[in-house]
């Protein structure tokens, strides 16, 4: 039986076998539930981009209404319509009786993209284009959508670079433990057992990509100093910054980053960071005074990355994940 959902992530506490950051980012992700009702079912769709590239969409399957709001999820470094957040989020889609659907950054559903380029945390040309065409072809729905850590920072550069813009587009946006500040986050995951265990984790998939890149584009850059990378602000130096047109990773950080840009912001937007998020530090959150009026900053004490695992079961375990999705979702659903 699902517990009530929550509504507001301000006060929100983790259970007490989850102590700590780390915890209550890996447990969420490896084994609490992700969904109550069934598995969702995805419909694929293949969107050729204004470059002649292409990404591939995944839409929900269950019923919605004509009418009904669509929600746009935009996954985080190396994610899909398989992480855990997507799939809680689309319980929650069926469970509301939205639209869904989770567009993949280039080369994140499971097929390299052509271009001579990926995908990087300030892309907010590409959510432009993607937000525009759902927009213009179910003009009927209002259309609210929520990122995920790079993608929630790339959904958040796009609003401030929008300004009033942005509300002939969307009614709402959120984005959920975002690095907002990307040199702060980049530098955080790069030491101690950070390094040790989540760098080595997006490192295992995006150096095989970025190789299989340099075999479509010969000449890109260095197989060898690609090879020789051992955290992420090596890996954008190399790769990252100069195939999106930044001079290295300190570019690319300085000029991705969305915290910025918040004051700018004229659209209904929301900004979840916990306090303890392993590689978002605390002290590099935007405060108050930092946003426009139209941003609300939830920054619970718990959480870690994308995990506000709730009990669930005997002693609690394993914990679901749809505490984030549900209080998230009727954050963005009260602006349409």
């Amino acid at each position: 039986m699902k517990p009530e959902p929550r509504t507001d992530l301000s006060a929100y506490r983790a259970p007490w076998w989850l102590p700590g950051g780390h915890a209550q980012t890996i447990w969420p992700a490896l084994l609490a539930r992700r969904h109550f009702g069934p598995a969702p079912q995805w419909r694929r769709e293949r969107w050729i981009a204004p470059d002649g590239d292409f990404i591939d969409v995944d839409h929900a399957s269950h019923a919605a209404h004509e009418q009904a709001p669509r929600l746009v999820l935009f996954h985080g470094l190396e994610g899909s319509s398989a992480s855990q957040y997507a799939v809680a989020f689309a319980d929650v889609a069926a469970e509301r009786g939205l639209a869904y659907a989770v567009p993949h950054f280039r080369g994140c559903s499971g097929e390299m993209n052509r271009a001579p380029r990926a995908y990087h945390s300030g892309d907010f040309e590409e959510i432009d284009w993607i937000l525009r065409r759902f927009a213009t072809a179910e003009p009927q729905r209002p259309l609210i959508a929520v990122g995920v850590s790079l993608g929630g920072n790339a959904l958040l550069r796009w609003a401030g670079e929008s300004g009033e813009a942005a509300a002939s587009v969307v009614k709402a946006v959120a984005a959920v433990c975002s690095p907002l500040d990307l040199a702060a986050g980049g530098h955080a995951i790069g030491r101690g057992l950070n390094r040790q265990i989540y760098t080595r984790m997006f490192l295992r998939s995006m150096k095989p990509k970025a190789l299989s890149k340099l075999a479509q584009h010969p000449g890109l850059f260095s197989a060898e100093a690609l090879r020789a990378a051992r955290d992420l602000h090596a890996f954008d130096d190399i790769f990252t910054a100069p195939l999106h047109g930044f001079r290295d990773a300190e570019d690319y950080w300085a000029r991705a980053s969305a915290k910025p840009h918040l004051a700018r912001i004229r659209v209904p937007a929301l900004a979840v960071n916990a306090l303890n998020d392993p590689f978002v530090p605390a002290h590099s959150l935007p405060r108050a005074g930092e946003v426009g009026a139209r941003v609300t900053l939830w920054q619970p004490a718990h959480g870690g990355h994308v995990g506000f695992a709730a009990s669930l079961g005997a002693w609690g375990l394993p914990g679901h994940v749809r505490t984030m999705p549900d209080a998230v979702g009727h954050w963005l659903l009260a602006h349409t």
